[in-house]
């Protein structure tokens, strides 16, 4: 049996073909519109990239230019950049070095994501080019760049290669915004002031300032100084972590204290950087400078930094000159540069007061004082870092609170001094320091002692501090409240168990 289908009346059915032809057109006019926008929007940016392919999730978002030259004429100078395959950049001309990262970045930024604000004249001319800093323009930029594909790749295909050069010229004082032009094209756009800001850059602007870097402190092995009128040297210790002093004295350095001064001297910024040569070098000082410093151990061979301050016309500058192999960095810096390595042995010492390892400590003598007996504990226990078993072996014998002996070892450990005396003194004992002074002494398995603590007088005018011997030969000052040693057994003791008492309700048969 053939369905019955449902008639609509022939109003119904025009009216609805008409609907659906006016929906269709009005779909393709959205689209054509979603299309010319599109093609506005690419045109109005001031790197354009042409039909760009699309990359990532979004089928319809334009793959970014992965930016691989810059060519920046500014302020009388033309500066060459290049995208080196670590993705730093580097300048390559007029000089050989480092590119100012911040500055690229701003660059590359701005040229990836900035548009034209308006367009102000189609064709102008002469006159007018000359009206809004375009003849001759103020900056130009050319920017090479690659679109990548699906996979990032693309830098090697031709047909994936983009060029831009921008022209900018004078600021509009009437809104900040500055006058473009693109290409060869004689269209003059406005730009937001941003982009002025950020292109027009000179190669004093484009080089990187830190001039005394790259120098890693973490993979040094030595480092020879002379300041002034001072000098040290440092070596790298055995295990590759601390640092120790070999002259003027032999000492365990500050770790901390290296890794801030060399941090502190790479992160001295040129002020300007003068043509080197022969000629320059003796005459800012660098032949006979005030400081002489010599690097080893780190990657591309030793690292040697003069610095130099000269006066001129009343006016003292500062000098810094860097050498590694055939590569020499002349800058101005700070006077200020000049004081970070003149610094004295004593605030390179490690301020630790006590050299040892809490594992290899198995016996320690506390020292009361003022006459009082010894107090000896012994570790009993197999366990490191002051854990474990604990007993006392005079003037009592009883067990030890091995919680306490381990604070107490952390703590003698952790003791660093808040400032030096008098170096390798004659007379300890004008400073309070005697056999008798209270202290503690930390003894090895074998029975030998790994470390002696005295302390002694307070010091004079610094209230809570008192004089101490430990592992090093000078007077040093430590607070009283980062150490309290027993002074009795009972200190160290564990309390005895309170026996029990009688049942005061309790009845005896």
């Amino acid at each position: 049996m053939t369905p019955v289908r449902a008639k609509w009346p022939r109003g119904a059915r025009i009216a609805a073909t008409a609907w659906l032809v006016f929906s269709a057109c009005t779909g393709e006019q959205a689209s054509d519109a979603r299309e010319a926008r599109r093609k506005a929007d690419a045109q109005e940016r001031l790197f354009v990239t042409g039909e760009e392919p699309a990359t990532g999730e979004d089928p319809g978002s334009p793959a970014k230019p992965v930016f691989t030259h810059l060519t920046v004429r500014a302020r009388g100078l033309t500066t060459e950049l290049a995208r080196e395959p670590d993705g730093t950049w580097k300048v390559t001309a007029p000089v050989s070095a480092r590119a100012e990262a911040a500055v690229v970045e701003s660059i590359l930024d701005t040229l990836a994501s900035s548009r034209f604000s308006a367009t102000v004249k189609e064709a102008p001319t002469d006159a007018d080019l000359d009206g809004y800093g375009l003849k001759p323009p103020r900056f130009t930029v050319t920017a090479r760049a690659y679109l990548p594909d699906a996979r990032g790749k693309g830098a090697e295909d031709p047909a994936r290669q983009r060029t831009v050069t921008l022209h900018g010229g004078r600021e509009n004082t009437y809104d900040g915004s500055v006058y473009v032009r693109r290409d060869e094209a004689p269209t003059v756009h406005a730009a937001a002031g941003t982009v002025r800001w950020a292109l027009d850059r000179d190669t004093f602007a484009l080089r990187a300032k830190d001039l005394l870097a790259p120098l890693d402190e973490r993979a040094l092995k030595g480092i020879d100084v002379k300041a002034g009128q001072r000098a040290y040297q440092l070596a790298r210790d055995a295990d590759g972590k601390g640092w120790r002093l070999q002259s003027p004295v032999a000492a365990q350095a500050d770790a901390a204290r290296v890794e801030a001064l060399v941090k502190a001297l790479v992160e001295q910024r040129a002020l300007s950087f003068p043509e080197d040569s022969p000629e320059a070098r003796k005459r800012l000082g660098l032949e006979t400078p005030s400081v002489d410093a010599r690097f080893t151990g780190g990657p591309g061979g030793p690292v040697r930094i003069r610095m130099s301050r000269v006066t001129a016309d009343g006016v003292a500058r500062a000098y810094a000159l860097r050498e590694q192999g055939p590569r020499a960095v002349l800058g101005e810096v700070t006077e200020d540069a000049l004081a970070v390595l003149d610094v004295g042995v004593r605030e390179l010492k490690d301020r630790r007061v006590l050299d040892f390892r809490r594992q290899d400590v198995r016996r320690i003598v506390f020292h009361p004082g003022g006459g009082a007996p010894a107090i000896t504990v012994v570790n009993t226990s197999d366990a490191k870092e002051g854990a474990g078993s604990w007993e006392m072996e005079s003037p009592r014998q009883g067990k030890a609170q091995h919680f306490k002996l381990a604070s107490l070892l952390r703590a003698l450990d952790g003791l660093k001094a808040t400032g030096f005396g008098e170096a390798r003194p004659r007379s300890w004992a004008r400073y309070g320091v005697t056999e008798q002074s209270r202290g503690a002494a930390l003894l090895g398995a074998d029975g030998k002692e790994l470390a002696r603590l005295w302390l002694g007088d307070e010091v004079p005018d610094e209230p809570g501090t008192r004089y101490a011997r430990g592992s090093g030969t000078d007077v040093v000052k430590v607070p009283d409240s980062r150490l309290t040693l027993p002074t009795r057994p009972e200190d160290l003791l564990e309390a005895a168990p309170a026996r029990p008492t009688p049942d005061s309700t309790s009845t005896r048969p």
